[in-house]
């Protein structure tokens, strides 16, 4: 979802050479609608102020969860960098990011569970913002074969991704308002080491009319319209039952209780699925295939240490709060080593979120330990801000688990979430929404609490599928 709104922000490299102040599309997942979009551009003196605004509304087993994301950017009009913002939302949890750049770095105020913490970062060396992609696209031009390459900076996850744009000969295409001649191109977005490719239409004074990019298997479309069409009711689509990876076989508890070796492989034939090696899980490349060896029980594998921010707080996993610090230490209690520490943190979580529920969407620890409700991500983020609290390492990965039947489907892998803590020389998982770590949790990415980094993670599922699932020797 982090790329999805990151290619939306990036609609202006297209835009015309004097843009429409107001721009709405309507956004289509697999056919159906499911949100809006509205790009606006406004000039006062000697800045160009830009607002693009994401609306989407998907079904996730039953429960309906909504999301949305509000870009802001002031630039000079040459496109030179002044201030941005940012706010995500996601089922009524809220985070907040402003910013000004100036000599080189961005002074940064974070707000997330109603804490606020203040950063100076680096400015990436030739980001730009909305205002700067756009005069990028016009010196470009249109003459199909034209390549060209931009640094693209995203205000909600502080930092910037390179896209490439390739211009193809014009075609027409169908839009509500009837079909048009528009230029394709095709543009590549790379983000975390990992190349994503989707394609914009745009007319000949550079203005953007369509937007394709997959995600989880899917084609995700944004097609321009008047603001009744963008605003009309969404149709919904229950994204997760797209998430659901089956499961070759029934897999048993002491199977699971052992070592697993799973053969994954895209159906699309993708040569770039990347999974992540952890002390726990082993990854070898056959081909288009992954062979994916997991033990129940850690031991030092990939002599990662911890780095200095696995111990510190942010902003998803403020473990310097007093509300968190107060359950780390009601959680222990006497318990002395590591190890016993996060087995009775994972335990405390298990019991402290009474209430097991979809409805959240994703909220930070804090918000998580003043009012205990949600589902694997609450957890997680608890468990690690926890750890923490009382000096321990600890990430938070995205993955998927086995589930014999979850939501009226049977043997199947679930989008998932747990911790992981560094303790006794290797990291170590600890997963309170469940009984605990198995040989039936695949990770799919490793991150530190950002929700963002969860759901970009989340990219791979419905690009990958399970050939065989087998008992291991360790």
């Amino acid at each position: 979802m982090r790329r999805c709104l990151l290619l939306l922000v990036a609609l202006p490299l297209f835009a015309r050479a004097e843009p429409p102040t107001d721009q709405w599309f309507t956004v289509l997942l697999d056919g159906r609608k499911i949100g809006s979009f509205e790009s606006r551009r406004e000039v006062r003196g000697d800045e160009v102020h830009t607002s693009q605004s994401l609306e989407m509304a998907l079904d996730r087993a039953g429960v309906r969860v909504a999301l949305g994301s509000t870009e802001t950017a002031t630039e000079t009009r040459a496109g030179a960098p002044l201030a941005f913002g940012s706010i995500s939302r996601l089922s009524g949890s809220e985070s907040r990011i402003e910013g000004r750049v100036h000599d080189g770095v961005a002074d940064v105020a974070i707000t997330t569970g109603g804490a606020t913490q203040r950063r100076t970062l680096p400015w990436p060396a030739r980001a730009l913002l909305p205002e700067g992609l756009r005069r990028a696209g016009l010196l470009a031009g249109l003459e199909p074969g034209t390549r060209y390459s931009a640094l693209a900076f995203q205000p909600s996850g502080l930092e910037a991704a390179d896209i490439t744009s390739v211009v193809a000969a014009a075609e027409s295409v169908d839009l509500p308002g009837g079909a048009r001649t528009l230029y394709p191109v095709e543009q590549t977005l790379v983000l975390g080491g990992a190349p994503m490719k989707t394609r914009a239409w745009i007319d000949a004074e550079q203005t953007v009319y369509k937007l394709i990019m997959p995600i989880m298997g899917v084609d995700l479309v944004l097609l321009a319209c008047d603001r009744a069409c963008a605003t009309a009711p969404n149709q919904g689509s229950d994204v997760f039952e797209r998430t659901l990876m089956p499961s070759p076989r029934p897999l048993r508890a002491q199977e699971l209780a052992g070592t697993m070796r799973y053969t994954l492989a895209s159906p699309r034939g993708d040569s770039a699925l990347a999974l992540p090696e952890t002390d726990e899980q082993r990854v070898e490349v056959r081909g288009e295939e992954r062979i994916v060896t997991i033990r129940r029980e850690a031991h030092a594998r990939t002599n990662e240490r911890p780095a200095s921010a696995d111990f510190k707080p942010n902003d998803w996993l403020q473990s310097d709060a007093p509300d968190i610090v107060r359950l780390a230490r009601e959680a222990v209690g006497d318990a002395t080593t590591p190890l016993e520490r996060m087995r009775r943190i994972e335990t405390f979580v298990r019991g402290y979120i009474r209430n097991k529920s979809l409805d959240v969407g994703y909220a930070s620890a804090l918000e998580v330990a003043r009012k205990p409700e949600g589902d694997c991500t609450e957890h997680a983020l608890l468990v690690a801000a926890l750890g923490r609290a009382l000096g321990i390492a600890t990430r938070v990965v995205d993955g998927l688990a086995y589930a014999p039947g979850f939501a009226g489907k049977e043997q199947v892998f679930v989008p998932h979430a747990w911790a992981q803590a560094f303790v006794d020389g290797h990291w170590r998982s600890f997963d309170a929404a469940l009984p605990g770590f198995d040989a039936g949790h695949i990770a799919l990415a490793i991150g530190d609490g950002d929700p963002w980094k969860f759901y970009a993670g989340l990219d791979l599922l419905g690009r990958i599928e399970l050939r065989k699932a087998e008992a291991a020797t360790p």
